[in-house]
């Protein structure tokens, strides 16, 4: 892992965004993705200046593409904000996971009142009236 990576890592596993848990260098189909989070299906790739030259623009996009039809969508962080701001970043992942999460958000909610009515009848007095 490169030391973008590392850091980001490092903030993924100290924080837990949310209660999010994600994966470092996981394996899908023909790709190992830099980080991944099943739960909202969203891989997270740090891309260094390689990621800027030659080919490898279109092969990223090969790859985001071939990731989406199988259902994940890819999150690309330039390596030197992660090397700028990890809190930056882990907030732009946040921010990022609440696109079509496949968690509940927030915790239920509280336990309500009894929602019987005062005045209705007690079940099995009601009548169908025809």
């Amino acid at each position: 892992m490169s030391l973008p990576e590392v850091l980001l890592w490092i903030g993924l596993k100290a924080r837990r965004l949310e209660g999010l848990h994600f994966r470092k260098q996981h394996p899908v189909g023909p790709y190992v993705l830099d980080f991944y989070c099943d739960a909202l299906r969203l891989a997270v790739e740090v891309d260094g200046y390689a990621h800027d030259t030659g080919d490898r623009p279109r092969r990223d996009a090969r790859r985001d593409a071939w990731l989406l039809a199988q259902g994940i969508r890819t999150l690309r962080i330039p390596a030197v904000e992660v090397l700028a701001s990890v809190d930056d970043t882990l907030a732009t992942i946040l921010a990022n996971a609440g696109a079509d999460p496949l968690r509940p958000s927030g915790p239920p909610p509280p336990k309500g009142e009894d929602l019987r009515c005062q005045d209705a009848p007690p079940l099995g007095e009601l009548s169908r009236s025809d």
